[in-house]
């Protein structure tokens, strides 16, 4: 991985040259792969690079006057054909790569159920029921012949006792036979044995 370094020539070192160039081992020391120097207002000389993490590279100055400088950062001692030569070398720190976190799996939201309409009958067909009572049943969760069939006297006698003394008087104990004569389509044993019965509707 490549990372910016950046390489500064005090103004001490400067002196007089007007124009400097960076060469090291990262340009293999070629002058036409020399890197230019900016000078800066207070008469430093500033490069940047991008080099490999995790490596060392020796370095140093070229100045329009012929010298050769180092900077301020640690130095290494060479013997270059019996010539102690003395380099600047720098240390680009190793990069720690984070393990990417996995990613999270956003589960999507299980469908809500659709709300079953209840099958409803027209309650008011059965002797003794009216549009008030068949309300009161629907609330009590009565919407069927077959739900009707299956309530006790005992449970409907609640229900209407609950709704006050106007619907307590009725009396519902044939209202679970005529549901059931109603749930099974048998509409003429239904008139016959609605032709016995007697009561007004509400």
């Amino acid at each position: 991985m490549l990372i910016k370094v950046h390489f500064t020539l005090p103004a001490t070192y400067v002196a007089g040259a007007t124009e400097g160039f960076l060469l090291g081992e990262f340009n293999e020391w070629n002058p036409q792969e020399a890197v230019a120097l900016q000078k800066i207002d207070d008469g430093s000389m500033k490069a940047e690079l991008k080099l490999e993490a995790g490596k060392s590279y020796q370095y140093r100055y070229l100045l329009n006057d012929g010298r050769w400088v180092n900077d301020d950062t640690n130095t290494i001692w060479l013997n270059d054909q019996g010539n102690a030569i003395e380099n600047c070398i720098i240390h680009v720190p190793a990069v720690e790569v984070k393990p990417s976190s996995p990613k999270k799996t956003i589960k999507a939201a299980a469908p809500k159920p659709k709300k079953v309409k209840p099958q409803t009958d027209d309650l008011t067909k059965i002797e003794g029921i009216g549009k008030k009572i068949a309300r009161l049943l629907n609330d009590a969760g009565i919407y069927s012949y077959k739900d009707l069939s299956k309530s006790t006297i005992k449970n409907l006698k609640s229900i209407l006792d609950e709704a006050g003394n106007k619907f307590a008087l009725h009396e519902p104990k044939s209202w679970p036979k005529q549901a059931k004569l109603a749930a099974d389509d048998k509409w003429v044993e239904l008139g016959a044995l609605q032709q016995t019965l007697n009561g007004g509707k509400e």
